[in-house]
């Protein structure tokens, strides 16, 4: 039976570009650099244009197949596979966000560790992030959306690139083209890390007021994402150099570090608290879809099952107290987050148009029989 989401529990379509955009921004904002230049080197921008254009197609697949009527991927697990095995596959999706959420989590609190108070417990940072986490969470989905808003204030440091513009020398970038295709793409999966938080769109897809009238919102979300990330990489190649690039942590950090202003001494620290407010609802979004899918799938209220899933992420950050291990977990989530957007979501669309053509085929045989 098809889940119907109330009128007052519903946000309007526009905001799928915070929901897309948000979890896009904390992806990878500050170490994504050094992961694509290992296999496109000066020609990394290209393979984030490559990514970003496939990914419009992955939206155009979600829309496809959930729309008319609006329905969630349960619903599509369900009709698919059966109530049995579809309800088993929807549980695996429950780990999978769990995993992305614990991600985003542990590495803003290594960040805060590094670069502010390096003497800060883990259990502690942990602990406040939880409560601010909880907070949102349990207002509701409208809650979560309205707080994804706060994406929008990382938008103007973006003009602070022009820092780097200053010290930085556009031939770093030649030769263009210089990579084999086989290369750019290499370095597409490499940067395809940094457009996750869409796939969440397959669980709140129900909540979109006439989400196929504004399913330019979503375009419009990964459009930005693409043109933010290709700016930045090509401000980054400009400013270091390879052999350097490769052997730096946090590349965007290290570029603010050069930022002078006169009432800003370590403007850094500006950016890394700023960046609170897009890592907030980047954790609250896939754990929000935690709650919803063991609600639908188990009948498990949220109020319920959302402390259970708190604590299940406090342990398992402090489990995750070592950049080695860190970074195990970042490699493993680029993985299965990528064969999930590039492999799953388009045999799911494949498997659902196939299913609906034979059935609109029986039905229309017992018509004319």
């Amino acid at each position: 039976m098809q889940n119907q989401v109330k009128e007052n529990y519903t946000i309007s379509g526009y905001f799928v570009f915070f929901l897309i955009g948000a979890p896009q921004a904390a992806a990878g904002i500050l170490n994504f650099q050094s992961h694509v230049l290992r296999d496109a080197g000066q020609d990394s921008w290209i393979s984030i244009i490559l990514v970003g254009l496939s990914l419009h197609l992955i939206i155009w697949m979600i829309y496809k197949m959930l729309g008319n009527p609006a329905k969630d991927v349960i619903d599509l697990h369900r009709l698919i596979f059966g109530k049995l095995m579809g309800n088993a596959i929807s549980l695996l999706l429950v780990g999978y966000y769990f995993i992305m959420a614990l991600f985003y989590f542990r590495a803003y609190i290594e960040i805060i560790q590094v670069w502010v108070f390096p003497t800060v417990r883990t259990w502690a940072m942990a602990g406040l992030l939880i409560c601010m986490i909880y907070y949102v969470v349990s207002g509701g989905f409208r809650v979560v959306a309205g707080f994804s808003f706060f994406y929008m204030a990382l938008i103007p440091l973006l003009f602070l690139l022009y820092f780097p513009i200053r010290q930085g020398n556009i031939h770093q970038l030649l030769p263009v083209l210089n990579h084999s295709f086989l290369d750019l793409l290499k370095g597409a999966k490499s940067s395809s890390f940094i457009f996750f938080g869409l796939e969440a769109l397959l669980i709140y897809f129900p909540f979109l007021k006439s989400p196929e009238k504004n399913v330019k919102w979503a375009h419009f979300a990964l459009l930005f994402t693409t043109l933010k990330y290709t700016a930045m990489i090509i401000v980054t190649l400009m400013y270091f150099s390879q052999g350097l690039l490769k052997h730096t942590l946090w590349p965007t950090l290290a570029m603010s570090k050069i930022i002078e202003l006169s009432f800003v001494a370590r403007f850094e620290y500006f950016y890394i608290f700023m960046w609170l407010l897009v890592i907030i609802p980047t954790v609250c979004i896939p754990i929000w879809c935690c709650t919803r899918m063991m609600k639908r799938v188990a009948a498990l209220q949220p109020r319920l099952s959302l402390p259970f899933i708190l604590a299940a992420l406090f342990i398992a950050a402090l489990t995750v107290n070592e950049r080695i291990q860190i970074d195990v977990l970042e490699k493993y989530i680029n993985e299965i987050g990528f064969y999930f957007i590039f492999a799953y979501i388009p045999l799911l669309f494949i498997i659902n148009t196939v299913a609906l053509k034979l059935k609109s085929n029986v039905d229309k045989s017992f018509k004319d029989g």
